[in-house]
């Protein structure tokens, strides 16, 4: 059995995380971290750490996970790049699986998103569109940025140029380089996600609903199981299912 140790343990995605791994025979949980707790509990016993705490909190966690060698999923969102950068520092010395969405059906959403961006080519415009629960707090979420930097690597574009969150007043025209960024928040809505491609005289559009966690859970774990036998490096979710 992987013993593995859950950070976050107390938030939707922890308990989720902890009631997953109960059914699943390769895991065993060995310590389980939430705030006020010594961060190192547990630590000496475990292989893999699967963070699910706050993105201020992951860099610390890479850090101590660094020094004991032992591997990390990451499922926080909303790193700075001063926080992105002390991540891959870590990674020089152990493996870490970093990804704003462990769902399969997100990355094989990521995997076309990428393929039809090629397919049709810069006629279409191109829009992101991401739904969530009313208590989550950064925006747009993580999963929407990485469609975003997906259809900006397809065009060769820059990112922050092309980024265009929400439109009000008078905006003028679209232009051909624009990727629209759209946040909604409501309800209990655990995440949906759409890529627009909008052509002349027809429109494509990719769509995934989560209609729970469990999706979510279930792919940290089976990156955990995944990341415990790989070399030093940042890894996604990509790697874990070979869509690379």
């Amino acid at each position: 059995m992987l013993p593995i140790i859950i950070t976050g343990a107390k938030g939707r995605m922890g308990q989720m995380l902890i009631a997953c791994a109960a059914r699943n025979s390769n895991l065993q949980v060995v310590g389980l971290i939430d705030q006020g707790d010594e961060l190192r509990k547990g630590m000496e016993q475990a292989k893999v750490v699967i963070d699910f705490s706050s993105h201020n909190a992951t860099p610390i966690f890479a850090e101590i996970c660094a020094e004991q060698g032992k591997a990390m999923v990451i499922g926080t969102t909303g790193h700075s790049e001063a926080e992105r950068n002390q991540i891959r520092h870590s990674s020089t010395k152990i493996p870490i699986v970093l990804s704003s969405n462990f769902s399969t059906g997100v990355n094989a959403l990521f995997w076309l998103t990428r393929k039809a961006a090629q397919i049709l080519g810069p006629d279409y415009d191109l829009e992101i569109l991401e739904l969530h629960h009313r208590l989550k707090r950064d925006a747009p979420s993580g999963t929407a940025k990485r469609l975003a930097e997906i259809l900006a690597e397809t065009r060769q574009l820059d990112l922050e140029e092309a980024s265009r969150h929400g439109r009000s007043g008078v905006t003028g025209e679209r232009t051909p380089t624009e990727i629209g960024i759209h946040s909604l928040r409501g309800g209990d809505v655990v995440g949906d996600h759409t890529v627009i491609f909008a052509g002349p005289g027809e429109r494509v559009e990719l769509t995934h609903k989560a209609s729970n966690r469990e999706t979510f859970a279930n792919g940290a774990l089976r990156a955990a199981e995944w990341v415990a036998g790989q070399k030093a490096g940042m890894y996604d979710m990509q790697d874990v299912l070979g869509l690379k």
